[in-house]
């Protein structure tokens, strides 16, 4: 059968949890920076897909085969480590603190924005001929999203705020139901099939990911869009890391482990090794 039991995928995500927070400095920056990497050209696909056909349902149809490389690679999104690396520390894994899940966000953050402002750049380049010319219509889409989804928000307040706030929430709650799904199964179509569904609704819905946005935003400013850096930290990447947190951590991570895991059931599993080269 390659399909898993709740009770068992949950196990699973609280065994993840603590391979990430025990994983080197060095691996866990490289999986973070080709995650982005990856999932910020799937995105370009995705606009650029759009912008031809004149459909979005098609540009978000295939927009989820980035997410699905990424995950089948071993590659860590911060909107995935949001929800599997602080079940280690409620399920008291031995050596797992606060600080050590801190530690992780933080470079996984890192390396997912030098990954995908390195496509920004990359992307950006292709588009202008190395800034030799106007962009061109995929290049100017992207210039238009920057705008309406910084200064779009910041014109309607405290509104707009909330407002971008939820669309984060929503956006994990759906992106980190496409991490656990791909768990329910022990076959490569079945985790692609179970990726694929959310991802799907995340993308087309227009729902805020802060990955996905740290390649849409440094391209829509390389690209001529009129909005500030600051427009964008304030009015876009920070409260939707905020909501993406809340979303994937309460949302997915909390209420399957409120329901399928009995509290500490899974601490006597066998421990996370360290390799020689520091922990993984």
């Amino acid at each position: 059968m390659s399909y898993v039991a709740p009770a068992e995928f949950v196990a699973k995500m609280i065994d993840a949890g603590e391979s990430k927070v025990f994983m080197s400095t060095r691996d866990t920056v490289i999986r973070a920076y080709m995650a982005g990497a990856i999932l910020a050209l799937a995105a370009a696909f995705a606009v650029t897909v759009t912008v031809e056909t004149g459909q979005p349902l098609v540009g978000a149809l295939l927009f989820p085969v980035g997410f699905c490389l990424l995950y089948l690679l071993g590659f860590d999104l911060l909107t995935g480590v949001f929800t599997l690396v602080p079940l280690a520390l409620i399920d008291r894994r031995p050596g797992v603190r606060v600080r050590s899940v801190l530690r992780n966000w933080g470079l996984v953050f890192v390396g997912n924005f030098a990954g995908a402002l390195t496509v920004a750049f990359m992307m950006a380049v292709i588009l202008t001929f190395a800034f030799n010319v106007e962009p061109n219509e995929v290049g100017q889409r992207l210039g238009t999203i920057g705008e309406s989804r910084t200064v779009g928000y910041a014109d309607h307040g405290a509104a707009g705020m909330l407002t971008l706030f939820i669309r984060g929430v929503l956006c994990n709650w759906m992106v980190s139901t496409g991490v656990v799904a791909a768990m329910i199964s022990t076959s490569v179509s079945g985790k692609v099939i179970g990726m694929w569904m959310p991802i799907l609704v995340f993308f087309y819905m227009g729902f805020e990911h802060s990955v996905v946005n740290m390649f849409l935003f440094p391209a829509g400013l390389m690209l001529g869009g009129d909005f500030s850096v600051g427009d964008y930290l304030m009015w876009n990447e920070i409260p939707t890391v905020v909501g993406n947190l809340v979303g994937g951590l309460v949302f997915v991570g909390l209420a399957l482990y409120a329901t399928h895991v009995r509290t500490g059931a899974t601490r006597n599993r066998p421990r996370i090794e360290k390799s020689a080269s520091g922990p993984r």
